[in-house]
């Protein structure tokens, strides 16, 4: 019996959305040609698989696929090791080495966009107001789509929801890889509300990197049988 953590990560104000995540701290204990039946039974958008806590290497699955860096499960993973005591400056992913820090009650790591080497690329469309998001089905007949509109251009609040229906996910409660993609192209500090009510912070990085942002919060402590 081995045992995961969840984290919800991205949590809005009022503790509002947030978007569950599974972290095997133990990661050796699930056999890599295991870790994408484990992910589909778990049921969570991403499962993270630390590999060695000691230097914060971390694998990361969607139920159809292991992808190079995601920012849900860095955002999580990184805020749950400085939880239980063992804060890191970096994650290792396959992509490439994803500087992490806190600010406050919101936990950052900072990308590049060339991380995101998905099968699949969202597509963005702008709508021309939160309502027209807010009416959209719950399910897109494409690979992914990437929906938005601005809350308060001004202000850099928007209204967004991620379909990313190739990775086996209908709707994604938030989207930390597309929110690096729209920090690019925005190229401007903005907050994104997105599903039920997670917010994502997004900014700008030294040599056109990203930084994205948010707040975590345990959710429980589970076993697993190995």
């Amino acid at each position: 019996m081995t045992t995961f953590h969840v984290v919800s990560v991205f949590v809005g104000p009022g503790d509002t959305g947030g978007n569950e995540l599974g972290v095997f701290l133990d990661g050796g204990s699930i056999a890599p040609d295991w870790r994408l039946a484990v992910t589909a039974e778990l049921g969570f958008s991403e499962t993270v698989f630390v590999d060695d806590l000691a230097t914060a290497r971390i694998a990361i699955f969607v139920p159809t696929a292991e992808l190079p860096f995601a920012g849900h499960p860095t955002v999580g993973t990184s805020w749950l090791l400085a939880e239980i005591g063992q804060p890191v400056s970096v994650l290792r992913v396959p992509a490439g080495e994803v500087p992490t820090w806190r600010t406050g009650d919101l936990t950052w790591i900072r990308a590049q966009t060339a991380w995101i080497d998905y099968p699949v690329l969202p597509r963005f469309v702008e709508y021309p107001s939160v309502r027209d998001v807010d009416e959209l089905p719950g399910h897109a007949n494409e690979p992914w789509l990437y929906a938005w509109a601005w809350e308060d251009e001004t202000a850099g609040r928007l209204r967004a929801r991620s379909f990313p229906t190739w990775a086996g996910i209908a709707e994604d409660e938030e989207s930390g890889a597309a929110a690096v993609l729209m920090g690019d192209r925005l190229r401007r500090e903005a907050a994104i509300r997105q599903g039920v009510g997670s917010e994502i912070r997004i900014q700008l990085g030294p040599d056109r990197t990203v930084d994205v942002g948010g707040a975590c919060a345990l959710v429980n402590v589970r076993d697993y049988p190995e």
